[in-house]
């Protein structure tokens, strides 16, 4: 019986072929982000006549939802100092959310009640 010769001019250019792949497939995973390309949604409670918690941190990206939890009357979220207009009344039960796209830090009142006060951090 005569042994069978093997081809290794063909095994090289396997091996090529599979270190090239593995190769370009490192460079690929390399450029993924190290977090999750995903944004978050943070709620703000407006209750007993305050934005709970007053201070937010977020990256950008994400969004801050305002949701009333008070019994009775409305509020509005308010950047005043942005010069944009306030945001609808909010009854009991209702929200409104601003996704925030650019760091920086974004105080806010409630126009009815400019005692309540609040900030978002952009991270």
């Amino acid at each position: 019986m005569k042994a069978k010769e093997i081809d290794h001019s063909r095994l090289d250019i396997h091996h090529f072929v599979n270190g090239f792949a593995i190769c370009c497939f490192s460079i690929m995973l390399a450029a993924l982000p190290l977090e999750p390309a995903c944004a978050d949604t943070v709620e703000v409670r407006i209750e007993k006549m305050r934005f709970v918690p007053e201070v937010v941190r977020v990256k950008a990206g994400d969004t801050v939802v305002w949701k009333s939890y008070e019994k009775r009357g409305y509020h509005t979220v308010w950047f005043q100092n942005e010069g944009v207009a306030e945001s609808e009344l909010m009854f009991p039960g209702e929200s409104w959310q601003r996704k925030f796209d650019t760091k920086g830090e974004y105080p806010y009142i409630c126009g009815p009640h400019p005692h309540m006060v609040g900030r978002v951090i952009v991270e």
